[in-house]
């Protein structure tokens, strides 16, 4: 019998976070366990093994999982071969002449995905009005059909010239492949993206083409152990634009997961914030392995129409997120100056880091925060793992020698270059694009943020610090708000002045008629299903665009549109770019975004206090430098907390998937809903 549990599950670089609702009482359960990098789909069902409810009881399961991204940073990915028009072999490996890494002198080009050899061409031509202007060569094209398969190619990218105006070579060279070799695993660029730029649309196919048969693999896999198990309800994969997708879509288009690691955190950011009424947030996710900086602004998350992995585009949305390496396990280390450094290497989740006891033997940030004494060892990291403050300080020893320092005030020294850095990250996202950190609340998560929050947001001068209920499996929580979502795109380069509102009104009818078509067959009905058109506009003759909405629906859609530009567009252009024009306005391309609307999970109110403050349980010395070598912190848990209690810093408040510290002069309160806001002594009010 099915009920109306709902599991969500992330997979990091070092745990694997799984939160469970239950929709009939509100009670959500957070829990973490090991990752299991060489078995990938053990540490999901060790997760499920957590949970209350069996998987028989379970109707939706939400996934996020790094595997794609993986396969990309160490180049395991798929044997992939590039088809493209006869004349245009290079698109991809050439790129594009305009990149920063021209001029920047320190940059090495990473590994490519696919050689030369790997590269294929057939005659064909279509034109950029979808015209043809050559027909495909069938000859040709099973003649190169024949020869990957005899290479033993694993996957093909197939890339037309003009193919997103005209995609019927590339169908027929799918189908020619299909004939012809009929074990290569195919990708044809106008599926993923509909949209001028030959080389941004080839790179997107590459990727995609490249991460397939593994991503494929392991959700057939996952599939047929979650059936066994009795699991028939809906499985969804958290994706790089911020929505979900089926696992079936997933199969077919994993590009979408390749940045979808730290998507849930951003949804759950989003859905929180507005529950709580703060719709400005600079969000910090610092698991095992990496951080990822975001924002939302005015209850949005921010979105890039393009984005990219080692410089390859990836011409799909994708929510704007800076990642560093700065984790839980990231390792110190000297580098040729003999500097201290800390990160981006991890001690991931096999060894992990010294504390685990786990045979790890090199340093790492959790090592550091369990030796100054942020961290403790008496209460196990999710219920399981209990640290070992003996093995952190065998591992600081040799370092702290090498430096003449004594191993706390190295484990004070990382926990500062690791604090500088995730600043540097926060700073990306918000002063080097005109935004200042002071205009937003910070809000932190995943089992290391609540470490640091505190300490980045006095240095930037942000006057907030909200730590949500859950925070070390929020990644996973935000899994819970995910709606399935579809972009669709269509080029159409047009002087706003010259616009043909009749041919713009089909291609939106024509999108539409995709999505509700691709939303039905997943079992959306029409009123659980929301469209929303922008459109992309630029000054003509410029390269970058800004996307701006498409007021009502498309009935008078050259006015609505002419009403954005002069209402919006400037405004939105001077602040991406720093400046405005009295050039003509011109229009590229059409998008709509269709999302099939999931039941979104109610937050249950946390209980008040009858009587009296919240008492601390003891208290822990932190060492805050070589003169404050033993500062009393007080010592609180926090599922003993309850809405209005109050702490003033210096406190530690552990809890089951993390802990958070504040400092003298801080002020914590807990929310209606369980958020801790932590007023930051010294930030501006």
């Amino acid at each position: 019998m099915t009920s109306n549990s709902r599991v969500a599950i992330d997979v990091g670089g070092t745990f694997t976070d799984v939160v469970e609702l239950n929709p009939a009482t509100g009670e959500i359960r957070f829990g973490k366990v090991p990752t299991t990098p060489s078995q990938p789909t053990a540490g999901v069902l060790d997760a499920f093994g957590t949970t209350e409810a069996p998987m028989a009881e379970v109707s939706m399961f939400t996934h996020g999982t790094t595997l794609g991204l993986n396969a990309l940073l160490t180049r395991t990915g798929a044997r992939t071969a590039v088809v493209g028009t006869a004349g245009f072999r290079d698109v991809y490996l050439l790129g594009r002449t305009d990149r920063r890494t021209n001029y920047d002198i320190t940059y090495k080009k990473p590994p490519s995905l696919v050689e030369r050899y790997d590269t294929f061409e057939v005659p064909e031509r279509s034109l950029f009005d979808g015209s043809v202007h050559r027909p495909l060569d069938e000859e040709a094209a099973r003649t190169v059909a024949a020869t990957i398969a005899e290479r033993g190619y694993d996957s093909v990218a197939v890339a037309f010239l003009h193919s997103y105006a005209n995609p019927a070579h590339e169908s027929r060279m799918r189908e020619i492949l299909a004939e012809v070799a009929p074990d290569v695993v195919v990708t044809v660029s106008h599926e993923l993206s509909r949209e001028y730029r030959e080389y941004e649309r080839t790179s997107t196919a590459v990727l995609d083409a490249y991460v397939k048969p593994i991503v494929r693999r392991y959700l057939e896999r996952l599939e047929g152990e979650l059936a066994g198990g009795g699991f028939a309800g809906r499985f969804l994969m958290t994706r790089s634009g911020g929505g979900a997708m089926t696992a079936s879509s997933a199969r077919e288009q994993p590009v979408s997961l390749i940045l979808s690691g730290p998507a849930g955190g951003v949804i759950g950011a989003t859905a929180f914030g507005e529950l709580i009424g703060q719709p400005n947030l600079i969000t910090i996710d610092m698991g095992g392995t990496s951080l990822d900086a975001s924002l939302v602004i005015d209850g949005e998350p921010v979105l890039h129409q393009g984005a990219e992995f080692e410089n390859l585009p990836i011409n799909t949305p994708s929510l704007y997120i800076h990642t560093i390496g700065a984790g839980g396990g990231s390792i110190a280390w000297l580098d040729d100056a003999g500097a201290l450094q800390v990160g981006p290497q991890s001690a991931g989740a096999d060894p992990g880091p010294a504390s685990y006891g786990r045979g790890g033997a090199q340093p790492t940030f959790t090592d550091a925060a369990l030796a100054v004494g942020y961290m403790g060892t008496t209460a196990a990291l999710g219920g399981r793992l209990s640290l070992d403050d003996r093995l952190a300080l065998g591992a600081l020893e040799p370092l702290a020698e090498k430096l003449e320092m004594t191993p706390l005030g190295l484990a004070r020294g990382m926990i500062r270059i690791s604090t500088t850095k995730i600043m540097g990250a926060v700073r990306a996202i918000t002063v080097e694009v005109g935004r200042d950190p002071k205009d937003f609340a910070l809000l932190s998560f995943g089992g290391g943020g609540g470490l640091v929050a505190v300490d980045v947001a006095h240095e930037l001068g942000i006057p907030t610090v909200i730590v949500p209920p859950g925070q070390g499996a929020f990644s996973a929580f935000g899994m819970l708000f995910a709606d399935v979502q579809h972009d669709f795109a269509r080029t159409a380069v047009t002087a706003l002045a010259e616009l043909d509102n009749p041919a713009v009104t089909a291609s939106y009818d024509e999108m539409a008629a995709e999505a509700a078509e691709a939303l039905a067959a997943e079992g959306f009905a029409p009123d659980k299903q929301v469209l929303t058109r922008s459109v992309d506009v630029r000054y003509a003759g410029q390269e970058h665009t800004v996307t701006v909405p498409v007021p009502g629906g498309t009935t008078g859609l050259a006015a609505g549109l002419a009403a954005v530009v002069e209402r919006e567009f400037t405004e939105l252009h001077e602040r991406q770019y720093g400046h405005v024009m009295a050039d003509p306005i011109e229009i590229t391309t059409l998008r709509l975004r269709a999302s099939g609307q999931v039941d979104k999970p109610t937050l249950p109110k946390l209980g008040v206090r009858e009587s009296g403050p919240a008492e601390p349980e003891g208290h822990r010395d932190v060492y805050v430098s070589a003169d404050q070598p033993a500062v009393p912190y007080a010592l609180y848990t926090r599922e003993e907390l309850l809405a209005g209690d109050e702490i003033a810093g210096p406190a530690v408040i552990h809890e089951h998937t993390a802990t958070t510290v504040i400092h003298a002069g801080d002020q914590l309160r807990v929310g209606a809903h369980g958020e801790m806001v932590i007023t930051v002594q010294g930030a501006p009010v």
